[in-house]
């Protein structure tokens, strides 16, 4: 029986949809060496999808060297914002006020080092996340893959594999599966497979059977094919 010929989009080609160019693949846009997306990775926009770095990615400056590092096959709605490090405000003194960036002797004695100790750190997104309409993510946070952001909610802290999280603060209402159905995924960990394989399986990868799913699995890693 004669294989089937699989097709499948360029993730180098930042419109998938020539048409409608609203929703573009993140990966061939991004400029900044800060930014990390993985393949197939999309942000939709009516406007300009490819502002993303510049619009989307707030108070990211190269002095702090802070990284924003986003998975494969995340769904990233309008207006989903990632807040780096640069917005924070020192507040170990009485005042908060930047009087350092602020030029003249205000500058005098600010240790860039010391202020970069109170990074929060990289911003992470795992693989398969989905954000919704102007989701916004505060620094430092990791958003564990497979997990689904509600519309308008802010992530200030660490989200679990596979959870969902809604509200100002985010705040995780329940988990996608049970915890050992997690593990399961995390182990096949589908979005690192081969772009053909996720072709070829991409009705299991859809559907709710995860042992069908790692049956795949084990069959085209053992060399059996599909």
């Amino acid at each position: 029986m004669q294989d089937q010929l699989f097709t499948y989009p360029d993730p180098d080609d930042p419109y998938p949809i020539p048409a409608f160019k609203r929703t573009a693949f993140l990966k061939p846009l991004i400029t900044n060496p800060l930014i990390e997306v993985g393949d197939y990775t999309y942000y939709d926009d009516p406007e300009a999808p490819e502002a993303f770095e510049h619009k989307n990615v707030l108070y990211h400056y190269d002095f702090l060297g802070d990284h924003l590092i986003i998975g494969k096959f995340c769904a990233l709605a309008t207006g989903v914002t990632f807040i780096m490090n640069g917005a924070n405000h020192d507040m170990r003194g009485i005042s908060t006020y930047p009087f350092a960036i602020m030029g003249g002797s205000w500058g005098e004695g600010f240790d860039i080092d010391a202020f970069r100790q109170l990074s929060r750190g990289d911003t992470r997104l795992g693989n398969d996340i989905w954000m919704g309409r102007n989701a916004r993510v505060m620094p430092g946070v990791t958003i564990g893959s497979g997990a689904i952001i509600g519309a308008e909610a802010v992530v200030a802290s660490d989200v679990p594999d596979y959870a969902i999280v809604v509200g100002n603060p985010g705040r995780v209402i329940r988990r996608r599966f049970a915890d050992d159905v997690v593990e399961r995924l995390l182990a096949l960990a589908w979005w690192d497979w081969p772009i053909e394989q996720i072709t070829r399986h991409r009705q299991l990868i859809q559907g709710a059977d995860v042992a069908a799913l790692e049956a795949a699995c084990q069959s085209f890693s053992s060399g059996e094919g599909a």
